[in-house]
């Protein structure tokens, strides 16, 4: 048997109180287990794609390496949201350099791959 208690945090006297008893099993009244498990799997949310994934997959599909800054700068060129980096600095001591059209392809079925776009 399993007991949850809802508890509303107030100073006031509630007005009432319901009581709701739920059979979880297969049969007549009862909640079954794999409906909860399934709609529980539509809520979960996605594995966060890294940086490292996305090089791991460019490297493995197209033989070559890709820099994290390449990756930043197409997320950055598709409007795509970019993660707060604890070693960024107010200024960049190089201008950035931009990746050849090839790596940019790679890139953006790396991202389509991951299903980021």
């Amino acid at each position: 048997m399993h007991v949850e208690t809802v508890v509303l945090l107030s100073h006031k006297k509630p007005d009432g109180h319901i009581n709701v008893k739920v059979e979880f099993g297969e049969g007549e009244g009862k909640v079954p287990l794999d409906n909860i498990a399934k709609r529980a799997e539509t809520y979960k949310p996605k594995e966060r794609v890294t940086y490292k994934m996305i090089k791991e997959y460019i490297e493995a599909k197209y033989g070559f390496k890709v820099h994290t800054a390449y990756i930043a700068e197409v997320k950055r060129d598709l409007g795509l949201p970019m993660y707060d980096a604890p070693n960024a600095v107010e200024e960049l001591k190089q201008p950035r350099k931009h990746p050849t059209v090839e790596k940019v392809e790679a890139i953006k079925d790396a991202l389509k791959h991951f299903e980021v776009i």
